[in-house]
């Protein structure tokens, strides 16, 4: 193993013994060696994994729940062993694989700081020389002084980070334990990991966050169902899990065999490559040029409001020049196009449209007028083609297009009809980019010395 490797992993795999019923392993256990009978079933949870992380590298490894993530980050941290292959590691592993994990429930956190920083390798005198600064990150108070047995989740993860990030680990492993921290906290940890990483430190972390991996790291590798299904850039490899994601069982079926063959025949996806052309499988005409259109990209939380009146059709997103798309480039223009028809005559007509994030919230969207100038008159029958304009100013991810049109009804503006989560669409990462948050804003940042030397700026 090269100096230059930090972690080896070379055909791991992982097989537990299922057990139908509990007196099924005792059976297992008195069997005699001569005629062993299987009392149980095997599952396997990882199958032949293999890749290597150079030092210094930050490393997110991402997939579906169940596909062998977490059990992959205990078998490098010697916490489980592989059934097959080897890991080997060069340095200081600090791990933060699940809440509470080293703790001891009956000690207080200032005890259990001593016990977890001595397990990490620090002698007594090392972790009391630290203490102050860890109390500080983990900022619970007095509740150092408590058993952490009385911890919320959010306390018990703040110490446990502050206790890891402070030993100075060669080798620092995360999984979505930081997912139960407030957003504050969460950036701090984030930002001491940036520091690490920036120290030399080796890092491995478990997300689901695709902005998160494209900010962080270096490379990502996918897993599914115990498989290895790509290692790469994170572009490349996190817009292959947002396509599997979204993708119909037969297609992702077809993906997942593709990439199986493309690993065997040690074969990554190929940088500057898109994803479906590393994949072998066609994206649809102009991918790259305004986006493309990916038909396993469809909505799966779509919900239609009792219609009264009016019914809206054939929902989508076209570039200008009227090609369908679903995955979008940031900053380029496109139309969301529907067409509503009218079963009755309805007065004082709008069309609405409005985007949000996957957690549904509301980032923006137009009506078609203001309030006191609505279509007058829709007559029964009547078909209109309804279009909006816009310009997708925002950062990487999924997203969802709502779909509305509203009439008078008696006295009052009332929904005719209503498509929640419509559409589905995806934007493209772009590793390259500074933006934060949903929105971009085309933020450009300026910066200059006290003494007035000449302005500089990240175009």
């Amino acid at each position: 193993m090269s100096y230059d490797v930090s972690i080896d992993v070379a055909g791991v795999g992982k097989v537990f013994p299922i057990y139908e019923k509990p007196h099924h392993r005792l059976f297992q256990m008195l069997s005699p060696r001569s005629r062993k009978r299987r009392w149980f079933r095997e599952f396997r949870a990882l199958g032949d994994v293999s890749f290597q992380v150079r030092r210094g590298e930050t490393v997110g490894i991402i997939g579906r729940n169940g596909s062998g993530k977490s059990t992959l980050l205990q078998i490098i941290c010697g916490t489980l062993a592989a059934t097959t292959g080897t890991v080997t590691t060069q340095g200081r592993i600090a791990a933060l694989l699940e809440l509470g994990a080293g703790f001891n429930l009956e000690f207080t956190g200032r005890e259990n700081v001593y016990l977890n920083g001595t397990l990490l390798g620090l002698t007594r005198e090392e972790v009391h020389a630290r203490f102050d600064d860890i109390a500080a990150f983990a900022d619970i108070g007095d509740f150092i002084d408590q058993p952490v047995k009385s911890y919320s989740s959010g306390m018990f993860i703040r110490l446990a980070f502050a206790v890891a990030i402070h030993v100075e680990p060669d080798i620092l492993i995360v999984d979505e334990a930081l997912s139960v921290g407030d957003e504050a906290f969460q950036r701090k940890c984030f930002a001491r990991i940036e520091r690490l990483r920036d120290s030399g430190a080796t890092i491995i972390f478990v997300s689901h966050s695709a902005s998160t991996v494209l900010e962080l790291c270096d490379h990502a590798v996918l897993l599914d169902h115990g498989d290895l299904l790509a290692t790469g850039r994170p572009k490349e490899v996190v817009g292959l899990y947002q396509k599997m994601l979204y993708a119909s069982a037969e297609n992702a079926a077809a993906l997942r065999a593709t990439c199986l063959a493309r690993i065997k025949d040690r074969q990554p996806i190929a940088e500057g490559r898109s994803v479906d052309a590393a994949a072998g499988l066609v994206a649809g005409e102009g991918a790259g040029d305004g986006g493309h259109f990916d038909p396993g990209l469809v909505s799966q939380s779509m919900l239609r409001y009792d219609s009264h009146g009016a019914c809206i059709e054939d929902p989508h997103i076209q570039t200008l020049d009227g090609r369908r798309v679903n995955v979008l480039q940031s900053g380029s223009e496109y139309v969301y196009a529907y067409s509503v028809s009218f079963e009755r005559v309805v007065a004082g007509v709008r069309f609405g449209m409005l985007i949000k994030t996957v957690s549904g919230v509301e980032l923006g969207g137009a009506v078609s007028s203001v309030a006191q100038e609505p279509i007058p008159l829709v007559e029964a029958g009547e078909h209109l083609a309804v279009r909006f304009r816009f310009r997708a100013m925002l950062t990487s991810g999924t997203y969802f297009m709502n779909a509305g049109v509203t009439g008078r009804v008696g006295e009052q503006e009332s929904f005719l009809d209503r498509l929640v989560d419509a559409v589905a669409f995806r934007v493209s990462p772009e590793s390259r980019r500074i933006t934060t948050g949903f929105v971009d804003f085309h933020v450009i940042p300026e910066f200059h010395s006290p003494q007035g030397a000449e302005s500089r700026s990240n175009p």
